[in-house]
């Protein structure tokens, strides 16, 4: 994988060469490039915003650097994919995405996106190329998404509903999430599957994950529950869920509620509405939790 990432801060992305990420990128396996938009200034204060049409607070970030930075990224990697100067792994897969017709995706993060989730993350991490644009101030003239949209394919997404002052944290929160699903990058590949939300479809689909222990078994007079001591793996797992199940309900009953579509016979209910994932135990253990699944939450 190639991730582009354009930004008035190059300094900020620092963290993408250590841990497991940047051991990655040492072997080749994701290849990093981080331009400066500063760059494709033409005046002596390499400016990149000025004040709003229409007034209000704040400035903009200029439509001018924005189009010539990614026109570069775009040309410069089209280059690389036709085979003058790209490294071998990660050049060869872009090569063969550009030779599909496949655009790289330009990624915006932006308070007003669609929500980054770990769906969006693994569909993210089958891209070849990814390319990030960092808005600062009020973000970036709209015109540059539609421009780029005649050439690109363009997502704009959001990480939470907060703001931030530039898009270079968003970016690095998306980047870890989804480098670390590509192949190699993780010690246990397993480890993907349990992961919270569990968008590839393991165990905690739909769920966050439940506590975790290691040892000592005996840490300040709290001991580590015994059915991970048992050595049955089915009672193991079946213990995991549930704990997921009860922290989801706490913490995130939205995800329950969407997990929790009412059966065909339930009165009032569409005969199309798909099945529950969740079956009775789970729903047991959703009632003695305190968070009832019926047709009735389903409806509302």
């Amino acid at each position: 994988m190639r991730i582009d990432i354009v930004t008035i801060f190059p300094e900020y992305f620092g963290p993408l060469g250590v841990s497991l990420i940047g051991k990655a990128a040492e072997r080749g396996e994701i290849t990093f490039a981080v331009h400066d938009l500063r760059h494709w200034t033409h005046d002596v204060h390499h400016t990149v915003d000025d004040a709003p049409f229409g007034g209000g607070p704040g400035m903009v970030m200029k439509p001018e650097p924005w189009g010539e930075a990614l026109d570069a990224v775009v040309e410069q990697g089209v280059r690389r994919a036709a085979g003058q100067g790209q490294s071998p792994a990660a050049g060869q897969v872009q090569a063969e995405a550009v030779g599909r017709g496949q655009p790289p995706l330009l990624v915006i993060p932006t308070p007003s996106g669609v929500p980054f989730t770990q769906r969006r993350a693994v569909a993210y991490a089958a891209e070849p190329w990814l390319i990030f644009a960092c808005g600062r101030y009020e973000g970036i003239d709209a015109r540059v998404a539609d421009d780029a949209r005649s050439r690109l394919r363009v997502d704009e997404v959001s990480i939470g509903d907060y703001v931030l002052a530039g898009g270079e944290p968003a970016v690095l929160v998306m980047t870890e999430a989804v480098c670390r699903l590509l192949p190699g990058v993780l010690g246990n590949v397993a480890s993907v599957a349990d992961d919270s939300f569990g968008a590839g479809g393991g165990p905690m689909a739909g769920l966050v994950e439940g506590p975790s222990f290691t040892r000592p078994r005996l840490w300040r007079n709290l001991e580590v529950p015994p059915v991970l001591l048992s050595g049955d793996h089915g009672a193991i797992a079946r213990w995991r869920r549930d704990e997921a199940l009860k922290r989801t309900a706490r913490n995130r009953p939205d995800l329950i509620r969407k997990l929790a579509p009412a059966q065909p016979d339930v009165a009032g209910v569409s005969r199309d509405t798909p099945r529950s994932p969740l079956n009775d135990h789970d729903r047991s253990v959703l009632s003695e939790a305190g968070f009832p699944v019926t047709g009735e939450d389903v409806a509302h």
